[in-house]
Parts: C-alpha cells; structure tokens; sequence
C-alpha cells in the first residue's frame, strides 16, 4: 500500500515537473512573460493600484470603542482625567497627548 502511494506520488510529480518545463517551450510570446515584467512596478502605476490612506478621523465620528481607549490612557494622569472630567475626553486627551491617533 505504502508502495503505491509512492509510485502515485512521483508519478504526479513528474506530471506537474514536465508540465512545468514544456510550458516555457511553448508559443508564449515575449511581452506575456512574467519574467520579464519584474516584481517592481513605477510610481504612478502603484498608485493607480493602491488604495490611499484617509485622513484622520473627525473626533465627533469616533466609536465607543476609540472613546474608551482614549479614556483609558487619559486615566493614566491625574490632570489629564481631572480635564476630562470638567472639559471631555477628546479636549484633554489632545492637550495632554497631542492628536487623537485614529
């Protein structure tokens, strides 16, 4: 049984070993090959492909979630969550700790 398995396993092995090799012998033309092209692509090309990054997040748009993040760092200083008591959480955690990251 094992034998068999062993035979099928090299058996497709070269399948996909000849598969491989007579595909490079075939009628691909020189401007199809990918080995031509590179990994690399210029700059307005990547642009065109990747999506750019948003700005920041308007601190009236921030989840529930991004609030207490931010109110846990600002428990971490006594002024800071004094201000956030009297002034909000975004007023004291900007002068304490300058933009809000999200």
């Amino acid at each position: 049984m094992k034998t068999l398995a062993i035979l099928v396993l090299c058996g497709l092995a070269y399948v996909c070993i000849s598969a491989s090799t007579g595909a490079s012998d075939s009628t691909v033309s020189k401007s199809d090959s990918p080995t031509d092209e590179g990994v690399f692509v210029k700059k307005d090309e990547a642009d065109t492909l990747m999506r750019q990054k948003r700005a920041g997040t308007d601190p009236a748009n921030l989840s529930i979630a991004q609030l207490e993040a931010l109110r846990e760092v600002c428990e971490a200083n006594l002024a800071c969550e004094h201000m956030m008591d009297t002034s909000g959480i975004i007023a004291a955690y900007t002068a304490y700790y300058g933009a809000i990251p999200y």
